[in-house]
């Protein structure tokens, strides 16, 4: 009992440590590991960096493309999450992480999603990859294709589930380019912060428990990827929000048990005691207006899908400027929520973001007795 409560209170201790608020300057930090960066979530501007341009085994943060890839392609309707994926020989001969699927076994794409994102599945990949693009190889090519497109310069990809390989390699700043560009990717984030999930309920039962630990241990972290093998060690692609301020973390590389989890809190409390969100326009709030043809009003409020501004160091003055985009006015009818406009959002003139400018309520069409009035009341007017 004793010794129970004396283990108890030690592990007390070192979590109050790790949690507790950093003071490291910027060159204090010596994060344990072969590369890391720490970026701002919504820029992509870079915080923190040791080693961001060299090269390294990515393990299974690979299946962070893996995932925008499918989610993607549903975005783009060329799939569904319903549709039926169908296990091959050889996705089912992968090993390593794996969710044990048996060649010809079927799943939905979107219990197929879990377990890449949750169990990260190498037998799940593999099975999504082909069910994509036809082939492993062929999805491969679209993960390079999608790589060179978001200007990861260091990066190259031979499969997609990250099973060693000397040719498949990427960098801490690459891998910070995908994760912020797979924040704005519908549904990512909601899969990659699942934390448990029962995959195959019998007749052997399997859980699937995700492997990022931070989730769980790191307050506002909601995703992304664990990677680990002998040779790559560990690495880790982490996100985590709070009071706005968006950040991702990237270590690779690191030889110590949990010390990905540790080096990439490190990084986090670093960025959230040093930075702050500067907001300019809450999500919901009116930015702009813009008129209506043939509706039942003349003109539509036009809000901000999500909050508005910009990162900055605590304390620092920083000029943060709008640019509203919209056209001259819309349409009748018009939903709510519907895309109408965009506002970005400039740092001493740099674009940080932009964010789209969405109807604010339903607009119907106009009746035909309120189009005529509507027509002589300006006619009148232009007589005048």
């Amino acid at each position: 009992m004793l010794k129970r409560i004396i283990l108890s209170a030690i592990t007390i201790c070192i979590i109050l440590l790790v949690f507790a608020p950093d003071s490291y300057g910027a060159g204090e930090l010596n994060i344990k590991g072969e590369a890391c960066i720490l970026v701002d979530g919504v820029s992509g501007e870079t915080i923190y960096a040791q080693n961001p341009d060299k090269k390294w085994f990515p393990a299974s943060i690979t299946k962070i493309m893996t995932m925008v890839l499918a989610l993607e392609a549903i975005e783009q309707g060329k799939a569904d999450l319903e549709d039926q994926v169908s296990t091959s020989e050889y996705a089912a001969s992968m090993g390593g992480s794996q969710v044990y699927l048996y060649p010809g076994e079927t799943r939905s794409l979107h219990e197929m999603l879990i377990a890449i994102s949750v169990g990260s599945g190498n037998d799940a990949s593999v099975a999504v990859a082909e069910f994509l693009a036809g082939s492993h190889e062929a999805f491969v090519d679209t993960m390079n294709t999608k790589a060179k497109e978001l200007g990861m310069k260091g990066t190259n990809f031979t499969n997609s589930h990250g099973l060693h390989d000397d040719n498949h390699y990427t960098t801490a700043e690459d891998m910070a380019k995908l994760a912020v560009y797979a924040l704005n990717v519908p549904k990512f984030l909601e899969y990659t912060s699942i934390y448990e999930y029962d995959f195959r309920p019998e007749p052997k039962p399997l859980k699937l428990w995700n492997t990022n630990r931070l989730l769980k241990w790191y307050d506002g972290c909601d995703g992304m990827k664990t990677g680990s093998t002998s040779i790559a060690k560990r690495n880790l692609v982490s996100t985590a929000e709070r009071n706005g301020l968006r950040l991702v973390a990237v270590v690779l590389g690191v030889g110590v048990t949990n010390g990905h989890f540790t080096e990439s809190m490190k990084l986090l409390n670093f960025g959230f005691n040093q930075f702050e969100f500067a907001q300019i326009y809450q999500k919901g709030d009116k930015v702009t207006s813009i008129n209506v043809s043939k509706g039942a009003v003349d003109e539509i409020d036009l809000v901000a899908a999500k909050n508005v501004g910009g990162i900055k160091k605590k304390g620092e003055e920083v000029n943060l400027t709008t640019e509203i985009s919209v056209s001259e006015y819309a349409a009748a009818p018009i939903i709510k929520g519907t895309k109408l406009g965009e506002v970005a959002v400039l740092k001493n003139g740099r674009e940080l973001e932009r964010v789209d400018l969405i109807a604010a309520a339903d607009v119907a069409r106009a009746g035909l007795g309120r189009q005529i009035k509507k027509i002589i009341d300006q006619v009148l007017l232009a007589v005048k």
